[in-house]
């Protein structure tokens, strides 16, 4: 990615902990004034947020973002929810995949592309205990091998 043209801003780093994502999609926010000022700042948290699709149009439920400083009594509610932008036929297809069993849809990450507030969407499945179990036994197990191989290639 370049740089000038993606800054991520915030991104939920215990969904890939609690979740398989077996796609991920894009979709523009709807953000008022003060909300776009502090996304821009930084003042984003995506844990235990999530997506939803209402009516045929797709939400971002329990994502915090935080209170504009120099905004005034307009000011946003942090937790609001939040329309998110897709084109119909999307929304359309991730209706039906999330109808499917154990999908759900999980906000990854938050960045600016192009100067406007996007929001990337992973279709995911949950894991069981055992799965995030495995998964850390990967992690680690990757670790030491690559331990190893700095070990030895300074040799």
């Amino acid at each position: 990615m370049k740089s000038d043209r993606f800054k991520t801003l915030a991104s939920n780093r215990k969904a890939y902990h609690e979740y398989f994502i077996e796609d991920t999609f894009e979709a523009g926010i709807v953000l008022t004034g003060t909300e776009i000022k502090s996304v821009r700042a930084g003042q984003v948290n995506l844990r235990d947020s999530y997506a939803v699709i209402d009516d045929g149009e797709l939400w971002m439920m329990n994502a915090h973002i935080a209170a504009y400083r120099g905004g005034s009594y307009f000011n946003h509610e942090p937790r609001r929810q939040r329309k998110l932008l897709m084109h119909r036929r999307e929304i359309d297809r991730l209706l039906g995949k999330v109808q499917e069993k154990g999908f759900t849809l999980i906000p990854l990450r938050v960045y600016l592309k192009d100067n406007r507030a996007k929001v990337e969407l992973g279709l995911a499945r949950g894991k069981k205990q055992y799965d995030k179990r495995a998964t850390l036994r990967e992690k680690e197990s990757r670790r030491e091998v690559e331990r190893t191989m700095a070990r030895y290639g300074r040799e």
